[in-house]
């Protein structure tokens, strides 16, 4: 037992993340769940505020090409320092593994580390002169800080065998991301989950990610989809990304794009990775960050364009091999790209910024709603809004009295928005052509909603030219 006054010390954690209520987004991708085994982690949205929030429920790892949801979190929670994110892990451990037998291990100072990230510490097998070692008798096993299993030997051991599966997230497929819903067990999966977010933790998703995996046009089809209808009564809007491997030149991605159907009014398509020293992520990782943070500064309200703010970063590259290859973007190329509906990030007066402010739509669609992604997401916003203001009323007596509270109140909450520059103006009116009596005595009754949200002024032109008069000053 000890005896006196002792100190532990933690690694310096990062700063508070600043929370945003107005976006919210799910991210769906692969974590290290071996280092929290016990938590129920699989197929199941877990809100997240810090990247102490992350570790606990989802572990880290810096290999984020096989755990792809640490590249975000190390994006929101350090880079950005942005919350909250709702993170659907699809790696399970009980599937997704392999197992190992038969490894000798390397004993030194009565302690060993098995050199293989992943490892599930509950299936771990000792075995040393054909007999199991007992756990907290013989040994005392641990993960170290880079999530390597390290044993201390309480009994003296020579050679020891070691037996033990590991997760394999290369057996993660596009099926496990796209994911569905079991009829016979009454659980969903993958990107059916989230169905399971507003019920499970009230909050409405405004985005969704799947860094890597939305690289597969069928994963990015199903993000599309599910964007366009969560739980029947809300709109989000899916990030995906090209695949860098194949788009190694900017003139690459248009093609890709087209052919992939990456060509969504609910989605922002971004080119190329981006890069801060050692670390690559996905740029709509970044993109998402992006929105969050210019979403602080405007009360929580996302009526501003994520275009032309600064990033983190810096470098921007492409995917060559197993290596990556520095990118220099021209603005005339990332104007380029624009056009095209395509999302980049430019090194130029601000240093680098995401930018871009077309959806993945443009230029087939130039419906104001849907071609610019501020719009999209503010229209989201207000829609979304609108289903939960007015939820309560539903059941309620149709009556003069329900129609003028209905009305009343949200016209007050238009005229809010427009004191805080979040729309241009809006309206609400119930009319009686858009309500006849056959269709009320049905139980339903319509309310017309009128908006103008701020597009981004994306483009400034200025006019200069000489004015001779001035130079009749120099002597008069």
């Amino acid at each position: 037992m000890a005896h006196g006054s002792r100190v532990f010390e933690e690694p310096t954690s990062p700063g508070t993340p600043t929370v945003v209520p107005g976006i919210v987004p799910v991210v769906f991708g692969t974590a290290p769940v071996n280092l929290v085994q016990g938590i129920d982690n699989v197929n199941k949205p877990i809100k997240c505020e810090s990247f102490t929030d992350f570790k606990k429920q989802f572990g880290f790892s810096k290999d984020w090409d096989n755990y792809t949801l640490c590249e975000v979190a190390d994006a929101a929670f350090i880079e950005f320092e942005v919350a909250p994110f709702i993170f659907v892990n699809v790696l399970d451990p009980e599937v997704h593994k392999k197992r190992l037998t038969e490894q000798t291990l390397t004993i030194e100072n009565h302690k060993a580390t098995i050199k293989n990230y992943g490892v599930l510490k509950k299936s771990l097998k000792l075995i040393a002169n054909n007999e199991t070692l007992k756990e907290d008798v013989d040994y005392i096993a641990s993960f170290n800080d880079d999530g390597l299993v390290t044993i201390a030997f309480l009994t003296i051991q020579e050679a020891v065998i070691a037996e033990y599966d590991m997760l394999d997230p290369s057996l993660v497929t596009a099926t496990d991301v796209i994911g569905g819903y079991d009829v016979d067990t009454g659980k969903a999966s993958g990107l059916e989950c989230i169905n399971k977010v507003f019920p499970r933790l009230r909050m409405v998703p405004s985005l969704i990610l799947a860094p890597k995996f939305a690289l597969d046009p069928t994963v990015a089809a199903v993000m599309r989809a599910k964007a366009t209808s969560v739980n029947k009564y809300f709109k989000s809007f899916a990030l995906t990304d090209a695949d860098t491997s194949e788009t190694v030149v900017f003139t690459d991605v248009f093609g890709w794009k087209n052919d992939n159907g990456y060509t969504g009014k609910l989605e922002a398509f971004c080119w190329p990775l981006v890069a801060k020293k050692n670390k690559v992520y996905h740029l709509s990782t970044h993109l998402a960050c992006n929105i969050l943070k210019v979403c602080t500064i405007n009360k929580n309200y996302p009526y501003e364009s994520a275009s032309n703010k600064t990033i983190p970063i810096d470098k921007i590259v492409v995917k060559k091999g197993d290596s990556y290859e520095e990118v220099e973007l021209e603005p005339n190329q990332a104007e380029i790209l624009n056009d095209q509906g395509i999302v980049t990030a430019l090194n130029f007066v601000n240093g680098f910024v995401t930018w871009g402010n077309y959806t993945a739509a443009y230029p087939d669609v130039t419906d104001i709603k849907d071609k610019f992604h501020a719009t999209r997401l503010m229209h989201n916003f207000i829609g979304n809004t609108i289903v939960l203001k007015t939820w309560e009323k539903v059941d309620g007596p149709i009556r003069r009295r329900l129609v003028d509270e209905i009305v009343d109140e949200m016209n007050m909450w238009m005229n809010g928005l427009q004191g805080e520059g979040a729309i241009i103006g809006g309206r609400v009116e119930a009319r009686a052509e858009d309500n006849p009596k056959e269709q009320l005595t049905e139980g339903k009754i319509i309310f017309r909603y009128f908006v103008a949200e701020p597009t981004p002024a994306q483009e400034i032109e200025n006019i200069l030219q000489v004015d001779t008069s001035y130079y009749d000053k120099i002597f008069n």
